[in-house]
Parts: C-alpha cells; structure tokens; sequence
C-alpha cells in the first residue's frame, strides 16, 4: 500500500526546509548577509520557500511516475500551494500579500516548467562530450530535471541574475535541493523505501560535475 501524502505537511515542510538552508552560516556568507536589508533577506528566504514548493510541483508532474501515482500526484501539485497559503493566513498574512504570495508561487512554477526544456538540452550537451547518450542516460537526465532546474532558477533570483562567481552558493543549494528531492521522488512514486538507486547514483554524477 502507497503512503498517504499529506500536502499540508509538505507546505509545512516548505518552511522548514527553507529555514534550515536560510540559517547556515555557510550560506549566509555566500549572500553577504551581512552587507544587505533585511527586506533583501526576507525576498531571500521567499525565493527558498518557493523553491520548495516548486520542486513538488515539477516533480509531481514528472512523465516517468508510475501510472498508479500520477493522478495523486496532479492533486498534490495543486493542493500544495494552496495550503501554504492557508497557512500564511492563519499566521494573520493579509490577504492582499497572500494573493502577491500566490502569484509569486505560480509565476516560478511558469517559469521553471519553461525552463526544463532548456536545462534538459544542456545536460544532454553535457552527457554527449562525455559518452554516447543512450536510453538510461536518458532516463537519468529526466529524472535530475526537476531539481536541476529549480536549483539554477533560484540560485538566479537570490542572486538577482548576478550569478557570476557565486558557484559555492549554487553547489550548497543543489545539494540542499537534492537531499529533498531524493525523499520526495519516493514518496511521489507510492514508495517507503529507497529504491532509487538511480536517482542516487545520477545526483552525485551531476554534483561532480560542479
């Protein structure tokens, strides 16, 4: 039997996750806390949370999820949102900030859904230097896009599109998205084990590369 997936616990999840990364002080040097706002923190944290909620998103409309799943997951993909939502305002959140909140949420969604197109064409680039690209590299690339392309757009944001010698800070956010993502994936997939060895073995490939 599938686990349940409870969208109000990935929302909540979210937060967390986001707060975790927001609070080392690795990746606090690598803003420059120090030197900004703390308007310019808070949009930094938004962009995390977001970047969160995202890769649930992706994932759950990812073409390689067993057929059983895909319709738990296209509901997970729209409930998720709308229960960080919910969330915002039982903290008192305005109304007028949770709709910039829910705009904000679909605009990176738009975004990095556009996006995968292009990430899974430069990985391929990158697997064919390497070797010939047959059907489990092929597998693979499919499998890393989600996280792939929420790492390379929220590292983006946070840096304000001055991405130029910021590569520490995207290596400790891939890293940071991939840990989540390999749990996620299996519960998008109806699993309570780690059969993935796949993802596994495809995410320290790709994070040796960087």
């Amino acid at each position: 039997m599938s686990p349940v997936i409870d969208p109000e616990k990935l929302a909540k999840d979210a937060g967390a996750q986001a707060f975790k990364l927001f609070t080392d002080p690795v990746f606090r040097k690598l803003c420059l806390f120090d030197s900004i706002s703390q308007i310019e923190q808070d949009r930094i944290f938004n962009e995390l949370v977001i970047a969160i909620i995202t890769l649930i998103m992706l994932t759950c409309d990812a073409p390689d999820l067993p057929d059983e799943q895909k319709s738990i997951c296209q509901n997970l993909r729209d409930e998720v949102p709308k229960s960080y939502l919910t969330q915002l305002k039982t903290m008192g959140i305005e109304n007028k900030h949770l709709k910039l909140w829910e705009t904000l949420i679909k605009m990176r969604y738009d975004e990095y859904t556009q996006d995968k197109s292009q990430a899974r064409e430069a990985a391929m680039i990158v697997e064919s230097q390497e070797q010939d690209i047959d059907l489990k590299k092929l597998s693979e690339i499919q499998l890393m896009l989600p996280m792939q392309t929420v790492a390379i757009g929220c590292h983006h944001h946070i840096c304000r599109s001055k991405t130029d010698g910021r590569d520490e800070l995207f290596k400790l956010i891939l890293n940071w998205l991939g840990k989540y993502y390999v749990e996620f994936r299996i519960l998008a997939e109806g699993k309570t084990i780690h059969p993935l060895a796949r993802l596994k073995v495809g995410l320290r490939r790709f994070l040796k590369r960087r």
